[in-house]
């Protein structure tokens, strides 16, 4: 069966393709392989495990990639020593093209006291190579935007990390969908062109010409339509105020409220997984 709660994930060996400055604060990465044939992204917030060499190394460290259980693989990468091991971090797919060529474009997020994923992504070459566990079918649970039925408006809130999958997302809403969007970025120069046919508000919230809190700028806002769906995605603390002033000061259904925290301050992401998810507290 192939439905989102039993979707399977493969591993796909890519290269690196080209890259591409977008602003300040995200530099995008093509990735092209043969095992692309396979690859198989849901579009909107599609998220995979990338996995990067260490410095030093030709290409990531992983047990051999033949074995047909997926977890297996996993456990025995666990088991090498860290500082050996591929380093693995989760991205969203801004993009997948299969004409003329098979092609992924992921998104990366560039900050001066960035991690591992970050300093790769900013001296990325040409041919470099990668691993990344990703979706085979495009109906998985790596997809978590996911638009109720009777949805008559959206309302999306993203900073700097989560602007490829807000983006995707706007590629993907239906033509006349309403749409009330907020992207929260570090520079005036991280703006830019969003494709959508949805009739979409967009606000930016650029922190160097002072923008409001995320929280500030949302509270002020009425929920658009009379059966909304709110997607907010980026620093786990503001995702977290955020999903309190939806459901518990506006009493939205938290079904209609996907949050997904994708850093947190202070936190690298393997010291992530290692505390607890905050966007789920008080709820």
């Amino acid at each position: 069966m192939t439905h989102a709660e039993t979707a399977p994930f493969q591993f796909f060996r890519l290269q690196v393709d080209r890259t591409r400055r977008l602003g300040p604060s995200l530099v995008r990465v093509t990735f092209t392989g043969d095992d692309l044939k396979g690859f198989a992204a849901g579009g909107r917030d599609q998220s995979l495990s990338l996995f990067l060499p260490h410095p030093g190394q030709d290409a990531p460290v992983l047990p051999p990639l033949d074995d047909p259980d997926m977890y297996a693989i996993l456990g025995a990468w666990r088991a090498m020593p860290d500082d050996e091991r591929a380093v693995m971090r989760s991205y969203t797919v801004r993009e997948q093209r299969t004409e003329p060529v098979n092609e992924v474009d992921i998104d990366f997020a560039l900050h001066e006291d960035g991690g591992p994923a970050c300093r790769w992504a900013a001296q990325a070459q040409p041919g470099d190579r990668v691993v990344v566990l990703g979706p085979a079918i495009a109906e998985n649970t790596g997809v978590r935007f996911q638009l109720p039925e009777d949805a008559d408006s959206v309302l999306i809130w993203a900073d700097e990390t989560a602007l490829p999958a807000a983006s995707a997302i706007l590629e993907w809403l239906p033509a006349e969908t309403r749409a009330q969007v907020f992207l929260e970025v570090p520079y005036s120069g991280d703006r830019m062109e969003l494709s959508t046919q949805a009739d979409a508000t967009v606000t930016w919230l650029v922190q160097e010409e002072g923008a409001p809190s995320a929280v500030d700028a949302v509270r002020g806002t009425e929920l658009p339509g009379e059966a909304p769906y709110v997607w907010i995605a980026g620093e786990s603390g503001s995702v977290k105020a955020l999903r309190r002033h939806f459901v518990r000061d506006l009493g939205l259904d938290r079904r209609r409220v996907t949050f997904v925290g994708y850093w947190r301050k202070g936190l690298s992401e393997d010291a992530l997984r290692e505390v607890p998810d905050e966007t789920q507290e008080d709820a």
